[in-house]
């Protein structure tokens, strides 16, 4: 059978959306839970130990997840 479009970046990506990942960088970015669902789990660590970065990384993530420059590790996002 095959693959229709979305199928394949769906499996590329492992499935991340974008809505997703911006709300939990908006409700839960201070913990690093939007790095670590998209993949950086070295850098969700390290973002996690320092609070977000004590805010400033927390709302860099912010901006770049809203402005689609921030991606899952493994692809691209799914619509």
């Amino acid at each position: 059978r095959k693959m229709k479009k979305w199928e394949k970046r769906a499996a590329v990506a492992g499935g991340k959306k974008w809505i997703v990942a911006l709300l939990l960088s908006i409700f839960l970015g201070g913990l690093a839970i939007d790095r670590f669902y998209l993949g950086y789990v070295g850098l969700g660590i390290v973002k996690l130990i320092t609070l977000g970065g004590f805010g400033v990384w927390a709302l860099i993530d912010l901006v770049l997840i809203a402005i689609r420059a921030l991606k899952p590790k493994d692809g691209d996002y799914v619509d």
